[in-house]
């Protein structure tokens, strides 16, 4: 089981870096759901790995021995290797509730802050008075597109309602569930901070071609989407910089980027595979997820096994 389980704690390792380059390549909705699956098994395998670890070495408690029942430690391995591996990735199961409950709170605390801020507002359009340029969607329940008056004097009326449908595609989208679920992933494992800047640019370009598709216009997204970011530059935020930390807007990420590949002038920085090397690549990516689940997975039922014995029940019934 040693051996197995270590396999999910690796693999984000290699999974991650080729699961950004698959996303490169792939249409932005494409992209962003294989970025978010990826993040999401292998947190999930990376997790149950650890208390796969934990699980041996606490049977050495009597206490626990007691619990479950068995008349022996489980047979995981040399007693002290199994124990130091089970305190290890006991501390690391600590370590990683604390982060997450605490990203958890922080974030909540903020989507509530924020939604003070428009709660006295009817409709999806919330209109801050602020002169510093900024634009977001809030999710919730309504969710509202947030804009500061500085905003909308610096856009051209046909600009804002490219801004305005660019923002509304998140919201339909719910494209900021996509952003918890790797943002949290990424606190789970070190590996998958690298999916949360090629996640946070394909829902972008997801909402850059639902904006263009809506105003029938790819040089005007292209356009509202350059001057938003531009009058942004000097300082977005509402007041008291109340703008959460896990909500999308249309000015972020590679701007010059994204409104390259709307007016279709070439992605810039955009890297370049073959269509082989693409295939290549998502069987990779395809092969570690399944990899690190199945492993995961068998590391489970060998512990099973083990728990069975320990119970000096026969496994093969």
């Amino acid at each position: 089981m040693t051996y197995l389980v270590l396999i999910p704690l690796l693999m984000p390792f290699l999974a991650a870096p080729a699961a950004c380059r698959v996303a490169a390549v792939l249409p932005p909705r494409h992209a962003a759901r294989l970025l978010t699956a990826a993040a999401l098994i292998l947190a999930v395998s990376s997790s149950a790995a650890l208390v796969l670890l934990v699980v041996p070495g606490a049977s050495y408690l009597p206490a626990v021995a007691v619990l479950g029942e068995l008349a022996q430690p489980l047979t995981a391995g040399p007693p002290p290797v199994t124990i130091a591996l089970a305190l290890v990735a006991g501390a690391l199961l600590v370590w990683r509730t604390a982060v997450l409950t605490a990203a958890a709170r922080r974030d909540r605390a903020e989507l509530r802050r924020a939604r003070t801020v428009t709660g006295g507002t009817d409709g999806e359009l919330a209109v801050v008075r602020d002169d510093r340029p900024d634009a977001y969607a809030l999710p919730g329940r309504p969710g509202r597109i947030v804009v500061t008056t500085g905003m909308l004097r610096a856009l051209e009326p046909p600009e804002r309602e490219a801004l305005f449908a660019h923002e509304r595609a998140h919201l339909r989208g719910r494209h900021h569930v996509l952003l918890v679920v790797v943002e949290l992933a990424a606190l789970c494992h070190p590996a998958l901070r690298a999916l949360r800047e090629p996640l946070g640019y394909a829902l972008e370009r997801a909402a850059d071609e639902a904006a263009a598709a809506a105003v029938g216009d790819r040089r005007l997204a292209a356009r509202a989407i350059g001057r938003a970011a531009l009058a942004a530059r000097g300082g977005p935020g509402l007041p008291g910089s109340v703008r959460p930390r896990t909500v999308l807007a249309a000015t972020a990420g590679p701007v010059p980027r994204r409104v390259a590949a709307l007016l279709g002038t070439g992605a810039i920085g955009r890297p370049t595979l073959t269509p082989r090397t693409r295939r290549l690549v998502a069987g990779a990516v395809l092969v570690c997820l399944t990899l690190s689940g199945v492993s995961a997975v068998g590391a489970a039922n060998d512990l099973h096994t083990h728990i069975e014995i320990a119970q000096g029940e026969n496994p093969g019934r």
